[in-house]
């Protein structure tokens, strides 16, 4: 039987999500955890890779069981407690027998958080940018993400992407005090499409880009273009969507 795992982790002690050789990821940490509790070696497929460093605030995850799991609710209990402190499982759902965590995904939600004062708690889990930035600026070119399907601009040298269009549905900053949170939503991402993006909407907000420049390099389809990519530390996958009809009835 599949199920759906979701979770949150902290990603600074990991290489990414996936499974590399002799390096520490969260694929590795659950399937181990996962084959343990099921008394069998269990393999996990996750929604997406995340980069060594990168967060989740709202992950998904699918593994098979050879047998029901009747308590789900201990379930995920016994396995948070075999993982390490910065993974978190926080549900377990039953779903359809071809269900898939990254190919049934129709939208991913990513957040960028920055900080413009210091704050010794969060070196891990932002950008502290001491910098003034015209948020208004930031917008204004963001929007224009909202109006192109191809970014090869913001594609990664020698990535192994098929292709690069995206449908970008929502990008928006916003500023509470001292902290400055990006919101991106689109139905899939370009491996460090939205650190390229990121750092490539601060030199907006610093004024030495135009967001018409900005357009004009997402048109251009030239990767040498982009600014460069905002620090690992201040990205969260934050949500991940699918339609209900990959879920089994309650």
């Amino acid at each position: 039987m599949r199920y759906f795992l979701t979770l949150s982790y902290k990603g600074t002690n990991y290489n990414g999500w996936q499974i590399q050789q002799n390096a520490p990821s969260i694929q590795g940490k659950i399937e181990e955890a996962l084959s343990l509790l099921l008394r069998t070696p269990t393999a996990v497929t996750g929604a997406g890779r995340t980069d060594t460093g990168v967060h989740a605030l709202y992950y998904v995850a699918h593994f098979d069981s050879r047998e029901e799991i009747s308590d789900r609710t201990g379930f995920c209990y016994h396995l948070n407690a075999m993982l390490p402190y910065d993974i978190a499982i926080h549900d377990l759902r039953p779903v359809r027998a071809e269900a898939h965590a990254r190919f049934d995904a129709t939208e991913r939600e990513y957040r960028y958080m920055m900080r413009t004062a210091k704050d010794p708690f969060v070196r891990e889990t932002a950008w502290l940018y001491y910098g003034r930035l015209d948020l208004d600026a930031m917008n204004e070119a963001a929007a224009h993400l909202l109006r192109f399907d191809d970014f090869t601009t913001f594609a990664k040298l020698n990535s192994a992407n098929k292709t690069n269009i995206c449908d970008v549905r929502y990008a928006l900053w916003q500023r509470d005090g001292d902290r400055l949170e990006f919101t991106i939503r689109a139905n899939r991402f370009l491996r460090n499409m939205v650190r390229a993006i990121t750092g490539t909407l601060v030199e907006v907000g610093r004024g030495k880009m135009t967001p018409d420049a900005f357009r004009d390099i997402i048109a251009a389809r030239d990767l040498s273009l982009s600014g460069s990519s905002a620090p690992a530390q201040g990205l969260y996958l934050s949500n991940v969507r699918y339609p209900d009809t990959v879920f089994l009835p309650e």
